[in-house]
């Protein structure tokens, strides 16, 4: 008998992941990826899974929201989180990978799996009624599907702009200035600090308060996802609000003076090399003669060799409280899935759960068998929650927290004050939700294993 096939579009993180799941699960897949055909204002290559702005996959700390996400991706064997978890790179509590390492991986499991033929062409049309479809193309979605896009939803796009962090040579930084901490000596020393005194952090401020943007005043007022503010962005909001966001020094004494400085810039390796590191937080839109002159102003980066510039880019989501179901299919269209960016979540680890969600659904539709959506007391269905019941005015991309989970009930929050202790609280709950529903739904063929 021939097998039932899904249409995945996207070549990124939601959509490697929703072939991989689907096809381990018995379908059929066609993974469409349209670069290098057609390339994006912010890829740099045509690989699966690139990573464009930071390497990490955030926190990896027992009792965090984002780790809580990553345990019940583990338990449902998500493709991606497994090839992370291979490919990391030291970051003290965050888990933090070599970017090209996790795109080989993640090109080696699609190549390994028989079920899936992948085409390198761009998709411009889409067609409800001829099977079923997972969108996953990315904020970056080309002109020509957002238009598709637009007409099968109904609905007007929403659009933020995004930003990318600097990338310097690690043997070009001077490592007589810097040193190598983690804040409040959690985990291992793995970032860089560049240290400043408050003279050096204010030559720097007015610096950047008068570099010249990379477009013209018109982009001042972008509508800007607001955790990923650029530095110039942040500066022009008051003189201290660096030192209290990407710069803040808390936590990170300096082993050779025993104090504090007044403000820090972290270096974050890019690979196991170690011979790359991104500026945490450092997202810009400054042209780049700007950034060269300002970035050097950091101490121990005077002399740094930057191996790519911040840049800005555009980054497209639908509506989704008005068109998804929690089973991440759109009302109107049962075959057509959402997952990734696109779909209303931000950040890679959720973009990379929504994938997981969307492939095991679509692959359970295409073999008739009746799937129920992760309940809301896990993560993966309290972030699915999230973007599907939104206060539709105010909707905007939302990375996984403590709270967009279900409260703990009135009694307990009375009776536990520790937040650390609620917070483990939720993450058993979570976790003992997911195991019960992962029982029923995905103990006969687990996603992460192969059919």
């Amino acid at each position: 008998m021939k097998a039932p096939r899904v249409r995945v579009i996207g070549g990124g993180l939601a959509g490697p992941e929703a072939a991989l799941v689907a096809a381990r699960s018995g379908a059929a897949v066609d993974l469409f990826e349209m670069r290098p055909v057609r390339t994006t204002p912010a890829h740099q290559t045509s690989d699966f899974g690139e990573l464009v702005c930071s390497n990490s996959l955030k926190s990896e700390s027992e009792g965090t929201a984002p780790w809580l996400l990553k345990q019940e991706m583990r338990r449902a064997g998500s493709p991606l989180l497994a090839c992370a978890d291979r490919t990391a790179v030291p970051a003290g509590h965050a888990l933090a990978v070599d970017r090209i390492e996790f795109s080989r991986h993640i090109a080696a499991a699609v190549a390994a799996e028989p079920r899936i033929t992948v085409h390198r062409a761009e998709v411009t049309t889409l067609d409800p009624e001829d099977g079923i479809t997972v969108v996953a193309s990315g904020p970056l979605t080309s002109s020509a599907l957002s238009e598709e896009i637009a007409r099968l939803t109904g609905s007007e796009h929403l659009a933020f702009y995004d930003s990318i962090s600097p990338i310097v040579d690690a043997e070009t930084i001077d490592m007589g200035r810097v040193y190598f901490a983690a804040r409040w000596d959690k985990g291992t020393a793995d970032y860089i600090n560049c240290p400043f005194t408050r003279e050096e952090y204010d030559r720097f401020l007015d610096a950047l308060l008068a570099a010249e943007p990379a477009e013209a005043k018109a982009w001042e007022k972008l509508p800007y996802f607001e955790s990923c503010l650029p530095i110039e962005e942040l500066a022009r909001r008051g003189r201290d609000t660096l030192r209290f966001g990407p710069m803040k020094p808390v936590g990170l004494r300096d082993p050779r003076t025993g104090k504090q400085p007044w403000a820090v810039v972290q270096l974050r390796s890019e690979n196991l090399r170690a011979d790359s590191y991104n500026l945490v937080g450092f997202q810009n839109h400054l042209k780049y003669g700007e950034q060269a002159r300002i970035l050097r102003m950091i101490p121990g980066l005077e002399q740094a060799k930057f191996l790519r510039w911040g840049q800005i880019h555009r980054n497209t989501y639908i509506h989704s409280p008005s068109v998804l179901t929690e089973s991440l299919h759109l009302r109107a269209y049962p075959n057509v899935y959402f997952a990734g960016q696109i779909s209303g979540v931000e950040g890679y680890t959720e973009s990379i759960a929504t994938g997981l969600l969307a492939g095991w659904y679509a692959g359970q539709a295409a073999l008739g068998a009746p799937v129920a959506p992760a309940p809301r007391g896990t993560a993966l269905g309290s972030l699915v929650h999230y973007i599907t019941h939104a206060e539709g005015r105010s909707f905007q991309p939302a990375n996984i927290t403590f709270d967009l989970l279900e409260p703990l009930d009135e009694e307990t929050r009375k009776r536990v004050r520790d937040k650390r202790e609620r917070h483990r609280l939720q993450c058993d709950r979570a976790l003992g939700a997911f195991d019960r529903w992962w029982a029923a739904e995905g103990s006969a063929t687990p996603a992460g294993s192969p059919q």
